[in-house]
């Protein structure tokens, strides 16, 4: 691995540790949202003849089966 990367990690890391709860809190929340957001623009690559409902349908049962079910 290179050293760089290492060290931006390690870098990155601490930034982490600094927040406050509701800022790591806001952080996971932002991340989650992008992920999806990149999720549905692979998806809707993946399916362009797809109606807004039928993708909507699709995005929501792929979704799902993504979701943490220990709870």
């Amino acid at each position: 691995m290179d050293i760089k990367v290492k060290l931006n990690h390690r870098i990155y890391i601490q930034i982490l540790r600094k927040l406050t709860p509701e800022q790591r809190l806001l952080k996971a929340m932002e991340l989650s949202e992008l992920t999806k957001e990149l999720f549905k623009i692979g998806l809707r690559k993946r399916f362009p003849d797809l109606s807004e409902q039928e993708f909507h349908q699709l995005y929501i049962k792929r979704l799902s089966k993504c979701h943490n079910k220990n709870y």
